[in-house]
């Protein structure tokens, strides 16, 4: 197998490497060649160009009519661009180089000699003109334009033979690379079909031995993910224990003590009735110490709602979605429905919320909210669902501490979550919970409902409005 692979490998590499040569010639080449054909290009152009001047001057001499000198005005003006274009597709040619300088040479004489002739036909000066025709400097001129325009042409087509033979060579170059590498591809793909065999065998005996060290696994990840989820179910229980106990200390200890100071500052303010400002510096106080009961107050609820002991499921979640439109601003519709469950499902139920509005608070960007509970008899359907942004649930991070808190909390309590979104579209939180234990009553998959009545909390004014 591995002769085969170093066969093929090496086979590739000849090929990439044939085929780079190629290229690289084939590309010089096609440069050498479009240059050539621009020079051709150039070149023919020039020498039409001092023909179309040449007639026109002379029709002009022979009419005097400044229609027939406008051929001659127009060749004229495009010979300095022509040369321009000529001196920067020769630039590093020497040859090229010294023979365009020959030809300008002979072009400006030519120009010049018919300058001469058409100011001298424009002055009226019939004899001079007539003299300066009779001359063979002009004929020689143009015969020498026409020689040195055909040995630039000829270099040219040198160097257009030139790159279209090298173009030829990298062909048959390529063509030749191709046949080794079929060959060596042939060669190897013969050394794989034979080891292939071999290795079958030998792959049976590993799948078979694979098999039964994925099942060993497969147990092993399932009783350890067990554990697991026990442990959390577990932390998570000591949690609200812990939750609960602070709470406790905060209300006993804490709220004694806050209310006392507030006792103690009113009766202080009682008997200093006669100083301004000391009753000032206590009605400072008693707002100070007002904010921090109702800090311990919304401390203690978020560690352990009394009002879920107190009053039930759907009123926490009321008093939970009002305090949460004060505190946000945004517009909060729920439509809740009475339900039956036990201690431990309306804590997940009251936390799935919590958390979920949490979310949307800080995330969603969101004007409005809605908390929807509906009882199915045997099942809870519990949902939240906003507005905002919305986001991509594929690329959504699976170690997010928050979504995971919340999806282990129901599942614990034998139900399931889902969460929807669409960048733009807002969120959607659904979970079903079952209302006996799970001998009794599976969990259903979270979905969508029937579109329910809802109550709408308005969102509260701005401060100091």
């Amino acid at each position: 197998m591995s002769l085969g692979l170093g066969l093929a490998m090496l086979a590739a590499m000849v090929l990439v490497g044939i085929n780079e040569a190629g290229y690289r010639q084939s590309s010089r080449a096609l440069v050498e060649i479009g240059e050539a054909q621009g020079e051709r290009l150039v070149l023919n152009s020039l020498v039409q160009n001092i023909v179309d001047a040449e007639t026109g001057q002379r029709g002009f001499l022979l009419t005097g009519e400044a229609r027939y000198r406008e051929p001659y005005d127009a060749a004229v003006k495009q010979i300095g661009n022509q040369f321009a274009a000529l001196r920067k597709l020769y630039e590093g040619k020497p040859a090229e180089s010294a023979r365009l300088a020959t030809l300008t040479d002979h072009v400006m004489r030519k120009l010049a000699e018919m300058d001469m002739s058409v100011r001298l036909r424009e002055s009226g000066d019939d004899d001079a003109w007539k003299f300066v025709l009779t001359t063979d400097v002009g004929r020689e001129e143009m015969a020498a334009i026409r020689a040195e325009a055909a040995g630039l042409l000829a270099l040219s087509n040198q160097s257009l033979m030139a790159g279209q033979a090298q173009i030829a060579r990298s062909l048959a170059m390529a063509r030749l690379g191709i046949g080794l590498v079929a060959l060596a591809g042939l060669f190897a793909f013969f050394l794989y079909l034979h080891q292939t065999h071999q290795l079958r065998e030998a792959g049976e005996r590993q799948q078979k031995a694979l098999e039964r060290e994925r099942n060993a696994l497969e147990h092993e990840v399932r009783e350890r993910t067990a554990t697991l989820a026990e442990l959390a179910t577990h932390l998570q229980e000591v949690r609200e224990n812990e939750r609960g106990f602070l709470a406790r200390e905060l209300h006993d200890e804490l709220g004694a003590l806050l209310t006392a100071a507030k006792l103690d500052a009113a009766r202080l303010k009682s008997r200093l009735a006669a100083s301004p400002e000391a009753i000032d510096r206590l009605q400072h106080l008693t707002e100070l110490l007002n904010s921090g009961i109702a800090l311990k107050r919304r401390i203690i609820e978020d560690l352990r709602p009394s009002s879920l002991a107190n009053l039930g499921l759907v009123a926490s979640l009321e008093i939970l979605g009002r305090e949460f439109a004060e505190r946000s601003g945004l517009e909060i519709d729920m439509a809740l429905e009475p339900v039956e469950l036990d201690e431990g499902r309306q804590l997940t139920v009251y936390r799935m919320v919590q958390e979920s509005l949490t979310n949307i608070g800080k995330y969603a960007k969101a004007s409005e909210a809605t908390i929807v509970l509906k009882n199915h008899g045997n099942r809870v359907h519990v949902e939240v669902a906003d507005n905002g942004q919305g986001f991509d649930t594929r690329k959504m991070k699976p170690a997010t501490h928050g979504l995971a808190g919340m999806r282990h909390r129901v599942e614990a309590a034998h139900g399931k979550l889902s969460i929807s979104s669409t960048p733009g579209k807002g969120t959607t939180v659904r979970a079903v919970l079952p209302v006996n234990p799970p001998a009794e009553a599976e969990p259903e998959a979270a979905g969508p409902t029937a579109p329910p009545a809802y109550r709408t909390l308005p969102t509260p004014p701005a401060p100091g409005g």
